[in-house]
């Protein structure tokens, strides 16, 4: 299952520095099965991703800080010149939030598929006519073939 609303809000709270119990508090879990749910939710896969994945930045920047770097994220308008191309990352990163990812996704739809109804009125009645005129009972039958003289004799 993926990263969750409620999940992201609870190993928000934990990087915050707040207990199990009072970080699965702030997620939105009642008081009465708070500590229950922060043992569940400290042992599910994803809840433990993303605490590592954290875990993982602070780490490289701990170690970049102790070599006299001054280390920050990437602004990712820096990243991605093309508006199109930082939709694409977002939509196939498999470590975003599903709903972040498919919003991406929705957001690049209309560059990659035209809608539906592009053509013109006049485009597509003619079209209309002539996929009815084409086939069916009614239509009319097929052109003969050409008719060549192929030898005198």
């Amino acid at each position: 299952m993926a990263l969750t609303d409620k999940k992201r809000r609870f190993v928000q709270a934990l990087q915050s520095g707040l207990s199990g119990a009072k970080a699965a508090i702030h997620a939105g879990y009642s008081e009465k099965g708070a500590a229950v749910a922060a043992s569940r939710l400290m042992k599910d896969k994803d809840v433990q991703e993303a605490l590592g994945r954290v875990n993982q930045v602070n780490k490289l920047k701990e170690e970049a800080a102790a070599a006299g770097k001054i280390v920050s994220l990437p602004d990712l308008g820096k990243l991605y010149s093309d508006p199109l191309e930082f939709l694409k990352a977002v939509a196939n990163d498999p470590a975003q939030d599903m709903k972040l990812r498919v919003d991406a996704a929705k957001a690049w739809v209309p560059y990659v598929h035209g809608k539906i109804g592009e053509q013109g009125k006049k485009d597509a009645k003619k079209k209309a006519a002539s996929e009815a005129v084409a086939g069916g009972k009614f239509g009319a039958p097929p052109r003969p073939p050409h008719l060549r003289v192929v030898g005198k004799g």
